[in-house]
């Protein structure tokens, strides 16, 4: 009888402490035209454990006066600390790219991808390689007859030698349809062949999830799931264009994927503007008019009416617009890592992005609450 009490009481137990066996990467979206961490990002991230960013490195984009594919947007420089989570660079291309060019602009477009991405590279590793050459020439505490011995090219240089420019994975992103999905994994197969040893891998709407069949399984290492955006936010209708979790499960009905997945997830909020029930654009910076109550008339839970003309960063705004704030709840991201974990395999390699890296959602949120959103996986 004292057996058959002490197997139950490691049962339970056991239940309680081994129920989790895996622990997700920790990851965030950077989607700015700089990357500098300053001390608040650095502390941030080290407070929420992160170990990897993916980093908007360009778009790609058609231009219609001369006919072609053209890389557009590069992010300008990138300044990262010695102990910054891992890079993944992101290379956005829009639809109208597959759709409108020939497989020989696909295959000098491959070419341009794998040339910029390099360039970036290259002038990252040389960023770094400046900011630890200053570090060892000029510590908080130095002496002046030490660093004369030193030369801070021949520093910068040995440095340099040390770093590596390749990057284990690159993404990239495209809402691909079912007419440019050929043109598409077409290109995706050129640009896996100018990044040899690095793993490629494609961003992957919910619809091409659902409609696998329909949409294809593009032909790369492993996908990025996007769980947001999964309506358009100039629909007056939309009760939330990034998401809500019944809209959500809408999409993720089976576990048939033929590609490992890694999960993006929202961690973001806007206001939309309707003027008339026309859309009239989005506005980050809110914050300060949802304080103006003299101004701002609460109509619903997240619909505000205008009752003055006022400026909003460069947004001018009317008496009588109409403004829809969009931002997912503690609840509602609760219930929609519980649908995914229902349908997609999870474990101690799955990578949970969320987007985007800004300390003003992140304080928005409050890092307790986002590190259990990571730990809920």
């Amino acid at each position: 009888m004292k057996n058959i009490f002490f197997a139950l009481l490691f049962l339970v137990l056991c239940s309680g402490s081994c129920e989790k066996e895996h622990e997700v990467i920790r990851s965030f979206c950077y989607w700015k035209t700089d990357l500098y961490f300053q001390k608040e990002e650095d502390s941030l991230m080290n407070e929420l454990n992160v170990k990897h960013i993916y980093v908007r490195f360009f778009d790609v984009d058609w231009n219609p006066y001369s006919k072609e594919p053209l890389p557009v947007a590069t992010i300008r420089d990138i300044r990262l600390h010695k102990n910054n989570p891992e890079i993944t660079p992101s290379i956005f291309i829009t639809n109208e790219v597959v759709l409108q060019s020939d497989r020989k602009q696909l295959d000098s477009l491959a070419i341009q991808i794998s040339r910029r991405v390099q360039q970036i590279g290259d002038k990252m590793k040389q960023t770094k390689a400046e900011s630890i050459a200053y570090e060892i020439l000029y510590p908080q505490k130095y002496s002046e007859k030490e660093t004369k011995l030193l030369s801070y090219d021949s520093v910068k240089s040995a440095e340099l030698a040390k770093l590596k420019t390749d990057f284990k994975e690159i993404l990239i992103d495209c809402d691909w349809s079912e007419k440019s999905k050929e043109n598409y994994f077409y290109l995706l197969k050129k640009i896996k062949k100018g990044f040899t040893t690095s793993k490629i891998s494609a961003t992957i709407r919910l619809w091409q999830y659902k409609y696998a069949e329909k949409a294809g399984i593009p032909p790369v290492d492993k996908g990025l799931l996007m769980c947001y955006n999964i309506t358009k936010p100039d629909d007056f209708q939309t009760k939330n264009s990034i998401g809500t979790s019944e809209e959500l499960q809408q999409y993720i009905t089976h576990d048939q994927y033929k590609l490992k997945l890694d999960i993006a997830l929202p961690l973001y909020s806007w206001a939309v503007l309707f003027r008339g029930n026309t859309f009239k654009g989005i506005l980050s910076d809110y914050d300060q008019l949802l304080l103006d109550t003299i101004k701002l008339k609460k109509s619903s839970s997240n619909k505000y009416f205008l009752q003055d003309d006022v400026l909003v960063g460069q947004t001018y705004l009317r008496n009588g617009d109409e403004i829809r704030i969009e931002k997912i709840s503690d609840d509602e991201l609760d219930k929609m890592i519980s649908i995914i974990k229902d349908k997609i395999p999870i474990d101690n390699q799955t990578r949970v992005t969320f987007f985007s890296l800004n300390k003003k959602y992140i304080n928005d949120y409050g890092t307790q609450n986002i590190s259990d959103y990571y730990a809920r996986f």
